[in-house]
């Protein structure tokens, strides 16, 4: 069992930052594919970062390709993700999840709460 708490959203105007953060209790991330998720109004969850259960695995979204980073904190209980130039269609609720498997999906089975992001333009 794992869980997962978000924080770090909040309103911020279009071309600035934030960082999210995620703390897991429970298992540790080493044993887990970690990543975040967002689900705009009206529209479907999708998917935006990954990183492998060695950490060392990165992905991403076309969409946030050179603006996101998803990293690991020091302990190695927190994941991160750090959203540079956001725009106003960042506007979401952002999910981090965990899964034992290699890869996180939409089905994963560990999911915090959701923290809100909006930009404004």
């Amino acid at each position: 069992q794992v869980q997962l708490l978000e924080s770090g959203g909040g309103l911020v105007q279009a071309g600035g930052s934030l960082r999210l953060s995620c703390a897991a209790s429970g298992r540790t991330f080493s044993s887990y594919a970690m990543g975040w998720f967002r689900q705009a109004p009206g529209k479907e969850r999708e998917f935006v970062a990954s990183m492998s259960r060695s950490g060392d695995i990165t992905g991403y979204a076309d969409s946030v390709k050179g603006r996101f980073t998803i990293s690991r904190g020091n302990a190695k209980n927190t994941v991160y993700l750090q959203m540079n130039s956001l725009k106003p269609e960042n506007t979401a609720v952002y999910y981090c999840v965990a899964d034992p498997n290699v890869v996180v999906t939409t089905t994963s089975r560990y999911w915090g709460q959701g923290t809100q992001v909006t930009v404004s333009s």
